[in-house]
């Protein structure tokens, strides 16, 4: 079942959002080479909780921390740990957090200090971009496929793959509720948009095949041939004008 939120909803949801985008981007600003992924999840423990939200990752499903930090070939759910961050390393941050009972979730790929080449840095570049181009293709009136295909046909004009095993969902007073949000598929399917639907949508993206493995840790998503991988992602609110995005900075 869809639940279409309220104005109230949506006002609870900004606040959730601005407490995810502002710790995504300390985050951002604190990573160094050297660093650890477990210190970096502590950054992100202590920042939430200082804004009042409850880190939504932690404990969900039993995952164990409050941020993903996903390195390189990893796609998504990295679990931090003593791992060292090193220069051109490609890292990946997803983050949610609740605030009064409503949830944000976000994330964000960088590299550290610079990209290794022009290559890995378009991947970064046109991963970002085909987020924004589902964004602008959520609008009420129209169907959940034109967002997937808007994702899907901007990633693959440029070479790179598109994750099929993961997807975007729905996203309220639950980090995931329906629909799903795929990042492929064709236009004029799926629901049809309307006013109150909220949305996580992420494009993960590999600069070789689409297929991934599941580590043993029963977490970590890599490409299975071991090719770089970005990941951004935004909740977006739909209303008569169109979407917000909730987990924007903000002034």
């Amino acid at each position: 079942m869809i639940e279409l939120k309220s104005a109230k909803d949506r006002d609870k949801m900004r606040k959730a959002g601005r407490v995810v985008a502002e710790v995504l981007q300390i985050l951002k600003a604190e990573c160094r080479p050297g660093m650890s992924t477990l210190e970096m999840d502590a950054i992100a423990d202590r920042e939430i909780r200082s804004r009042g939200a409850v880190p939504v990752f932690k404990g969900y499903r039993g995952y164990p921390a409050s941020v993903c930090v996903s390195v390189n070939h990893e796609v998504v759910h990295g679990i931090p740990g003593p791992r060292r961050l090193r220069p051109q390393d490609l890292v990946s941050l997803d983050l949610g957090a609740t605030v009064q009972g409503f949830v944000g979730d976000a994330a964000l790929s960088f590299f550290l200090e610079e990209a290794p080449d022009e290559e890995a840095l378009r991947l970064l570049t046109v991963t970002e971009e085909s987020l924004y181009k589902g964004i602008r293709m959520a609008v009420p009136g129209g169907h959940l496929g034109d967002i997937s295909h808007a994702v899907q046909e901007h990633v693959e004009q440029h070479g790179f793959s598109i994750v099929r095993d993961f997807v975007g969902h729905g996203i309220g007073r639950q980090m995931h509720e329906e629909p799903q949000v795929p990042n492929y598929g064709p236009a004029g399917r799926g629901i049809l948009l309307k006013s109150g639907l909220a949305l996580a949508i992420e494009p993960m993206v590999n600069m070789g095949g689409h297929d991934v493995d599941v580590l043993d840790d029963g977490w970590t998503v890599v490409s299975r041939d071991g090719s770089l991988s970005a990941h951004f992602e935004h909740t977006i609110f739909l209303d008569e004008t169109g979407p917000e995005i909730l987990t924007a900075i903000r002034p």
